[in-house]
């Protein structure tokens, strides 16, 4: 499967009071290679395996498969996965029939708050909210993978 996407700083908290949904993510990475990476996601009560390709040119779009895995076994995973874990609240919000997916991270990259929309198509065109900011699709420093760098 191909995943289409485009990611944005945050301006402002604004997306809080207009969020349908908000769950804790807790993830890491068994490799991070720059061809692929394979990701484990604990998000609530579930656990998911993703593996990812890499990016095109324009950072738009990816290979992605995922597949939803015991939560006991996501937990065991985490355990083998690089040094630095990932954890963010991500807060769900529709505007004008579009899911926005925004992330707040925690820990070493408190305060980075990121939007991603995902698209069935690059040419697919949307209106943003008005706390959606820069458009960081395709800057490498933004991918997960990268903050799960730092400690």
């Amino acid at each position: 499967m191909i995943e289409i996407e485009r990611k944005f700083l945050v301006k402002v908290s604004d997306y809080k009071k207009e969020a349908h949904r908000k769950t804790k993510i807790i993830q890491g990475y068994l490799t991070k290679d720059p061809k692929r990476t394979v990701r484990v996601r604990i998000r609530e009560n579930q656990g998911f395996l993703t593996i990812k390709g890499i990016s095109s040119k324009d950072g738009l779009s990816r290979f992605e498969w995922e597949k939803e895995i015991p939560i006991n076994e996501a937990k065991e995973l985490i355990t083998l996965c690089l040094p630095t874990i990932i954890e963010k609240t991500r807060y769900e919000v529709t505007y004008k029939g579009v899911l926005f997916e925004v992330d707040e991270f925690e820990g070493t990259h408190s305060g980075l708050v990121l939007v991603e929309v995902e698209l069935n198509s690059t040419e697919d065109v949307f209106e943003k909210p008005d706390w959606v900011g820069k458009e960081v699709t395709g800057d490498e420093k933004y991918y997960n993978s990268y903050l799960s760098n730092s400690k």
